[in-house]
């Protein structure tokens, strides 16, 4: 309780100055949001006061699950990789009670989109968590990535941002300054692309080139929705663009405080993307940010990123740990009624 000043000894006498009639305390409580992709689920557990917009990380967890494994060519999600992620889900329910949240929202991309057994899902997830699924439309899907990436970003670079966010089975391409003006997704991921066209580790070139041909037509797609040279800044996120990061700035493992906010040069990712095309999967687990589940799709990641930058002539991005996730907790806290 707060204690008002006063010209009298009221304060010195220890007496509470009540708040006015009417105007009730500040109350805190903990929101969680699930965020699940192609090749990895991820937890943020926030705090927040009903009368500060600021908010506190209590969490922030990364599961590589590979929901998606087979999905491009099945169109439905295979018993085993439902198997891993239920156990993560199972994970993230324990730290959720731990941290006794107020709500839970689950928010599913690229993968949960294009399958046939999406309710086997979702049972699952309701089971565990006691919340629905909530599967993201690719407006819904650009307007939550531009808003946690840009969070931050502005204050230090200007606008309008062009948001590129590459995940396991689609690439979000989002542009605008103070909100979204345009948006598309195309269907090139680090998992579709491995699984497509980069089968082994060193890649061939064969590989690498048809992979190309694919990733070229789609960042056309894109770019004929999104004026990418109008953007003044570019704003990488998701988990190809912090690890390609985390390798070019040369750190010895992965520091998120370093990463974030990090700007890299097209010529940095380009220099990674080609060390990790020629690399063994035994070679690429010993850099910073790479581990089991994403050793076999970085390459065909970086290679995404680096054709983006290439065909959108920006010569370097700015990269941020903020996307999806952040802002899906973000806006569960502002809907919640005090």
């Amino acid at each position: 309780m707060t204690h008002a000043p006063s010209d009298d000894t009221s304060a010195e006498r220890g007496v509470e100055t009540l708040p006015e009639q009417g105007v009730s305390e500040p109350r805190t409580s903990r929101f969680a949001a699930i965020d699940c992709g192609t090749n990895s689920i991820r937890l943020l557990v926030i705090e927040k006061s009903s009368d500060s917009v600021d908010v506190t990380n209590l969490a922030r967890e990364l599961r590589l699950v590979r929901l998606g494994e087979g999905v491009d060519r099945t169109h439905e999600f295979a018993p085993a990789a439902l198997e891993r992620t239920f156990a993560a889900i199972d994970e993230f329910a324990a730290i959720i009670h731990h941290f006794d949240a107020r709500a839970v929202r689950f928010v599913a991309t690229s993968a949960t989109r294009d399958v046939t057994n999406r309710e086997q899902f979702a049972a699952g997830i309701r089971s565990r968590l006691g919340c629905d699924l909530t599967v993201l439309d690719g407006h819904e899907e650009a307007e939550l990535s531009f808003t946690g990436a840009v969070a931050y970003a502005r204050a230090e670079h200007p606008g309008p941002f062009l948001v590129i966010d590459i995940g396991g089975g689609s690439t979000e391409f989002v542009m605008g300054t103070s909100g979204v003006e345009y948006a598309t997704s195309v269907d090139i991921g680090c998992v579709r692309m491995t699984e497509r066209h980069i089968h082994t580790a060193p890649a061939t070139a064969s590989a690498i080139a048809a992979a190309q041909v694919d990733i070229d037509a789609a960042i056309a797609q894109a770019l004929a929705v999104v004026p990418a040279p109008r953007a003044l800044t570019l704003v990488g996120v998701a988990g190809t663009v912090t690890t390609v990061a985390a390798i070019a700035l040369g750190l010895q493992r992965y520091d998120s405080a370093l990463v974030d906010g990090a700007v890299i040069t097209a010529e940095q990712v380009a220099q990674v993307s080609d060390d990790l095309l020629s690399m063994t999967r035994d070679e690429r687990l010993t850099l910073p940010g790479v581990e089991e589940g994403r050793a076999d799709v970085i390459a065909a990641g970086s290679l995404i990123l680096r054709r983006i930058l290439d065909l959108t002539g920006a010569d370097h991005l700015v990269v941020s740990e903020h996307d999806i996730l952040d802002a899906t907790a973000w806006r569960l806290a502002d809907e919640t009624v005090w």
